[in-house]
């Protein structure tokens, strides 16, 4: 491979205004223009607060590719190698007053973090959507050259909108401003959508690992408010791992200041470049939402603190896999290393991983924690207990019907559902929502139903919206009106808005 410097074929323009540089990625799930709270953040109350240093990010190295140009695009490829490869895919230039000064630096410190991990990346910035297609079609064939156990990382940071329940990625040069049905469709034409063009034509690995990373605004500020929809809540195939920077309507805030990451972006990249290679990309994503959240709680200034994020998770793996490469993992084994400092870390450690039960599960992991705070594996304690204090509050409540007795073993029901069992007593909502489906049956009562709706229930309340509607459907399929209005409005808060031909099914 030789190194070339990207050729940047995009016209140039002069920097945009403050009134044209949002705060927000938005607007997103439909056109709306910035109330009193977005207009203060707008003219600069938020890229002038306080903030605390961000991590030193690893240096760029230089583009180790053959460079190629598209339609007024810059798109550097990297010839695949190893078990790690990712796709970054970064827009900036929208007209309308809807660029975004961060993406392109969001980009590059991507990469240099994965790069760090052993990824070898692709990536491409402002890209219309045949180019997006072409450079996802390359990176789907690498994919698919990887080993079982290999992980592939898709990673888009942009505006994002929904339209009849479909995630889509604005592609470059798009308005994303849908004013009238004609701007809808245009939308709908220039975009990339996140299962068809995407999670679609990769290909299917339930052993390995696959992650799929939005970092978008998923409505307009004055939509958050005023509770409109925005990027549906998603199901992760088998093997996958899919993470959005916020929850399905709700804006993502972003500086008008090119030197700055987003603050999802940030987060990530802090934290690929610190934690711990004994953790695993599932907990890290979960550190990256903690981190996210404390940020964003915490930050000098009240509307950000009011528009704070909460990144969505939708996960469906059953191996752990280590953010430390392959090969450092087997240099460690031949050498004889473990990831514990002591024959006690690695038994208290064993004993809160096989825990099922949620306020257990919060004791242990608050134990270890204190005993063992400079552990390699403190980050993954931190997000047991985090997920088991969340799942503890909900067990306790008297209309969940779920009880330490269901957290039992099933031998006969397999490894697959007893690692949801953990899973679920962590707080993982799509989890729980599998072991509800376990359950599923015709019966208006009886174990079986008493079963689903209880877990179900569960999975709903920790905030997956799609178990929340299943469940709506099941009450009213058995004539209760009353619960299945209860649950299809709480799909509905938790940002789900089904498919028109599953909507029918309610009416």
């Amino acid at each position: 491979m030789t190194d070339s410097k990207p050729i940047d074929h995009r016209r140039r323009r002069a920097p945009a205004s403050w009134s044209r540089r949002r705060v927000c990625q938005a607007p997103l799930a439909a056109a709306f223009t910035f109330g009193p709270l977005g207009k203060a953040l707008a003219q600069g109350a938020y890229p002038d607060a306080p903030k605390a240093a961000p991590a030193k990010p690893a240096a760029t190295p230089p583009a180790a590719a053959a460079t190629a140009a598209a339609d007024n695009s810059t798109i550097t490829a990297v010839k695949a190698s190893g078990d790690r490869i990712a796709l970054l895919i970064g827009n900036q230039e929208y007209p309308g007053g809807h660029d975004l000064p961060p993406i392109h630096k969001n980009v590059r410190d991507m990469k240099a973090a994965l790069e760090k991990r052993a990824f070898t990346v692709m990536d491409g910035v402002d890209l219309d959507r045949g180019a997006s297609t072409q450079l996802i079609d390359a990176f789907a064939q690498k994919v698919q050259a990887l080993p079982p156990d290999g992980v592939a990382l898709f990673y888009f940071t942009g505006h994002g909108i929904q339209i009849d329940a479909e995630n889509l990625l604005v592609a470059a040069r798009i308005d994303p401003e849908p004013r009238n049905a004609a701007a809808s469709e245009q939308i709908v034409k220039g975009s990339v959508v996140l299962f068809a063009d995407v999670m679609a034509r990769l290909p299917k690995r339930p052993g390995g690992l696959t992650v799929a990373v939005v970092d978008a605004c998923r409505t307009s500020i004055r939509a958050a408010v005023l509770g409109n929809d925005g990027l549906n809540q998603v199901e992760a195939p088998a093997g996958c791992l899919i993470a959005f920077s916020t929850g399905a309507g709700k804006p993502a805030l972003a500086p008008s200041d090119e030197k700055r990451n987003t603050f999802y972006t940030e987060s990530l990249v802090k934290l690929l470049n610190t934690a711990s290679d004994e953790i695993s990309f599932s907990d890290l994503f979960r550190l990256v939402k903690l981190d996210v959240q404390k940020t964003m709680l915490g930050h000098p200034v009240e509307a950000v603190r009011k528009l704070a994020q909460f990144p969505f998770i939708a996960e469906n793996v059953q191996l752990a896999v280590p953010l430390a490469p392959r090969a450092a993992v087997a240099a460690a084994a031949a050498s004889g290393k473990t990831r514990f400092a002591s024959a006690d870390e690695e038994t208290d450690f064993k004993r809160l991983s096989q825990s099922v039960w949620a306020p257990e599960t919060y004791k242990l992991a608050d134990q270890f924690l204190q005993q063992y705070p400079n552990s390699r594996l403190a980050g993954s304690a931190l997000v047991a207990r985090d997920g088991a204090a969340d799942a503890a509050r909900i067990l306790q409540r008297n209309d969940i019907r779920l009880y330490r007795s269901s957290f039992q073993a099933q031998p006969d029901l397999g490894e697959a559902y007893a690692a949801d069992v953990i899973k679920a007593g962590r707080g993982d909502k799509d989890a729980a929502a599998r072991i509800g489906q376990r359950w599923r049956t015709s019966d208006a009562s009886g174990p079986n139903a008493s079963r689903y709706e209880g877990w179900m229930q569960y999975a709903a309340e920790l905030g997956n919206g799609i178990a929340s509607y299943d469940v709506a459907l099941h009450y009213r399929r058995i004539d209760q009106p009353q619960p299945a209005a209860r649950w299809e409005t709480r799909a509905r808060e938790l940002g789900y808005t089904p498919p028109p031909t599953l909507d029918q099914q309610r009416k």
